[in-house]
């Protein structure tokens, strides 16, 4: 079950489901389960006084694990290892409902008599057979498996910054210092589905390496023990058991990534890789370390001199160095390290052999891009006189009025799924076409290059065709807008030296005039001391020797646009600093020249609210913005409640049920063979179902004939009713039917439905307010430019 070769050295690492296995395989390892077979030739000798099954905490755990999922459970049992028993493994698949847990307590009591573990694969699949990374469809928890280590200290630093689990379960195996490994759990709001497993998946494995976990975890697929079973290993019998439950502790999943992300490594925890080989010495050693002739030490002349040219090539070909750097780089090794050192020209072909050989292994070099735009050697400063007499033009805005300006930055903000990336191509599309977007102006079309990092290519592409765009705008957008697929790789050296080559290629001509990362997390490179988002340092690293680094190298004057998420803030907090939001470090506002933050004022409402904070012109005031008809509009400002905004909101919702509950009513009572006219159902209904008075229910009655949800019919004869001699008529609504007797077609014996239909002959006016005749009873139309 795990994407991960399975390390047939760690005793307690948990085998996985076969992905692919031959019909032989299959007919050699799996044996479906029956609980009335026996599959061993002789019994298993096993401590019949050890712990058994526990049905109760095995539906805890169900509930837990498989809740809100639908689909079926991969279920694996097999013999754990040091029993000195063999055994087939056995796969099942479990349908998550109600008896779930019934089944997975019958099937562990049956693999406790068996001698053999119990695993599951902590998500749900399609079809019986499935058990592929691929093949999962829902998972509702995030789970990490700590098995090494001190185990206290890493959960104590799980629920520092995590918060309590949903549940901890003990695995029943012991570490070398005799501390219980353990299985922490996080039950999500709902089932993760799509790209969000992947994202599940992503944060399992980032948990694991902050505190030391099993990284196998960062696989869909890899199985766990299941609590209430029975864990057998080395001829030791215990339960897996829960030793903390908080079913009711639930996490988005959306916050806990991000709650993920600001946690630092526990204690002791290295995010380095390390890539030192333990039979080589370290390269670092290496670099420092004389070597003399005639093999009088552990490290020959020969094996120095290949290692170290190595190290300059690999640096050179990564673009890390420039070839005169690494040529120096060599040259200085062979003077200090090598006793006698070697002649130039064996230096050189040993050089050029081995830099074939990278080439021809690893592909064509890495440019290494300039540490910065060249500038003058003298600092640039000027009189104050100089500066007041200058009276050249101002520099023209990439976005005006002063939003981005040439050579600036600008942050964009929002919290997860308020709608950035959509906002954000709506506005880059719009730029690219040279066509105003919002009150933001471009002096003309527009040079972008989107390099994005969310969105794989064809869920790119799908979302760029339904976002609503007037067509003169793609049309005119069609060359100038250019972006990438999701990328898998950090704006590093290596990284910015692919994207120079994208941009270069995608325009050849001329240099964009803007640069967009979206977002910042998923591109962040720290530097050397791997710092993240929230480090002071390494926010400054990445905005100097990456972003302005890599707009230096593409044009000092290109504008750069960094997508960047939120931290949750209250409402307090966003009112009197919105910008405090911005996750990560406080650099990051101290640097840019104008910020952008994208928030929900009323979370129950579509309205987002966008503050502008500008470095290099005056202030703006927030924008009300909103997507109407899939397009995004501008609100007017003076149509939001500055005062009690909550009470208005709930007459608001109030005046809306009420207006459903008048078309449900008019539904059910002609259903039961009664027609009302306004004053009647006024009369009728006065003081029930919550509709209030005859007056309230009139004036409703009022609003809702003017937005064309109800309409009148005057000739009630066809259903038994007098032709009403009023203004308007009996009250009708669309799709109304009259009685409950089932209509049959003479002609064809179609079932027509219940009752008889019920359609309009007048509706009221919604200009003028008068009763007008309806031109086609059976086509409901509503009045254009009324909403509800």
């Amino acid at each position: 079950m795990t994407d991960e070769p399975t390390d047939p050295s760690d005793p307690d690492q948990e085998p996985a489901m076969r992905e692919d296995p031959t019909p032989d395989e299959t007919k050699k390892n799996i044996v479906h389960f029956n609980p009335w077979r026996d599959f061993n030739d002789a019994a298993p000798q096993i401590d019949v006084f050890g712990d058994e099954p526990d049905p109760a905490q095995i539906a805890r755990f169900m509930q837990v694990v498989f809740g809100y999922c639908d689909g079926l459970i991969p279920v694996r049992s097999f013999i754990d290892k040091g029993q000195g028993i063999d055994g087939r493994p056995h796969n099942i698949w479990i349908e998550a409902d109600q008896a779930a847990p019934e089944k997975m307590a019958t099937f562990a009591t049956w693999a406790s008599r068996e001698g053999a573990a119990v695993y599951v694969i902590p998500g749900t699949v399609a079809a019986p057979g499935q058990a592929k990374a691929a093949d999962i469809l829902q998972m509702q928890t995030v789970v990490v498996d700590l098995d090494t280590g001190d185990i206290a200290a890493k959960r104590a630093h799980l629920e520092r910054h995590l918060g309590a689990p949903s549940m901890v379960v003990e695995s029943g195996g012991v570490t070398a210092g005799g501390q219980r490994k353990c299985h922490i759990w996080w039950a999500l709001t709902e089932p993760a589905e799509g790209d969000d497993i992947g994202r599940v998946c992503r944060l399992r494995g980032d948990i694991a390496a902050k505190v030391g976990g099993d990284m196998h975890f960062r696989s869909a697929h890899q199985p766990i023990r299941v609590a209430g079973s029975v864990y057998y290993k080395n001829n030791l019998k215990t339960q897996v058991r829960i030793v903390e439950l908080n079913a009711d502790r639930e996490r988005d999943l959306a916050e806990f990534i991000e709650a993920v992300t600001d946690m630092p490594p526990a204690a002791g925890v290295s995010l380095q890789p390390a890539f030192t080989h333990p039979d080589k010495p370290a390269m670092d050693e290496v670099l420092v370390t004389p070597v003399r002739e005639g093999a009088q030490d552990d490290w020959s002349r020969f094996e120095g001199a290949s290692a170290a040219i190595g190290h300059f090539i690999r640096m050179v070909h990564e673009g890390r160095m420039t070839k005169d750097e690494g040529w120096i780089g060599i040259c200085g090794y062979n003077a200090a390290m090598l006793r006698p050192q070697w002649p130039v020209e064996r230096l050189k072909r040993e050089s050029e052999r081995l830099w074939e050989r990278h080439v021809e292994k690893y592909g064509p070099p890495l440019i290494r891009l300039d540490s910065g735009a060249p500038g003058p050697v003298e600092m640039p400063a000027f009189t104050l006189g100089a500066l007041l007499d200058d009276q050249s033009p101002m520099p023209e805005d990439i976005i005006a009025p002063r939003v981005l300006t040439p050579g600036g930055l600008l942050v964009l903000g929002g919290a997860p799924k308020v709608g950035k990336s959509d906002l954000l191509i709506s506005w880059l599309v719009h730029m690219a076409a040279g066509v105003p977007f919002l009150g933001f102006t471009p002096p003309r079309p527009l040079r972008i290059f989107y390099l994005q990092a969310e969105i794989q290519y064809h869920y790119l592409r799908e979302r760029l065709k339904q976002i609503a765009l007037p067509p003169e705008v793609l049309a005119a957008a069609r060359d100038t807008f250019v972006a990438t697929p999701k990328l898998k790789m950090l704006l590093d050296n290596e990284g910015s030296v692919r994207v120079a080559r994208a941009i270069r290629t995608a325009f050849p001509d001329a240099p964009p005039d803007i640069l967009c990362v979206d977002p910042i997390r998923n591109l962040f490179d720290g530097g050397p001391d791997g710092g993240g988002e929230n480090d002071n340092t390494a926010m400054m690293f990445f905005l100097k020797e990456r972003v302005e680094v890599l707009r230096d190298h593409i044009d000092p004057d290109c504008g750069v646009i960094l997508i960047h998420h939120t931290k949750k803030l209250s409402k307090h907090q966003v009112k009197e600093d919105p910008f405090l939001a911005l996750s990560g470090a406080s650099a990051l506002r101290g640097f840019y020249t104008s910020g952008l933050l994208m928030h929900r004022p009323d979370e129950d409402s579509s309205v987002r609210r966008l503050e502008i904070e500008l470095r290099n012109g005056p202030a703006l005031s927030g924008k009300l913005i909103d997507k109407l008809k899939g397009e995004w509009v501008e609100l007017n400002p003076m149509n939001e409640r500055l005062v009690r905004k909550e009470a208005g909101a709930k007459l608001d919702a109030e005046r809306l049920r009420k207006g459903d509950v008048i078309l449900t009513i008019l539904h059910e009572e002609a259903a039961s063979g009664r027609l009302y006219t306004t004053t009647q159902f006024g009369e009728a209904f006065e003081n029930k179902a919550g509709l209030g008075s005859k007056y309230t229910i009139r004036d409703r009655i009022g609003v809702l004939t003017t937005k064309g949800h109800i309409k009148f019919l005057r000739d009630g004869r066809p259903f038994g009713k007098a032709v009403v001699r009023s203004r308007f008529g009996y009250l009708v609504v669309e799709g109304l039917r009259f009685g409950s007797e089932t209509q049959i077609d003479p002609d064809t014996g179609e079932v027509l439905g219940e009752g008889l239909p019920v359609l309009p002959s007048h509706y009221k006016c919604s200009g003028t307010g008068a009763c007008l005749q309806v031109e086609n009873p059976a086509v409901w139309v509503y009045p254009e430019g009324l909403d509800d």
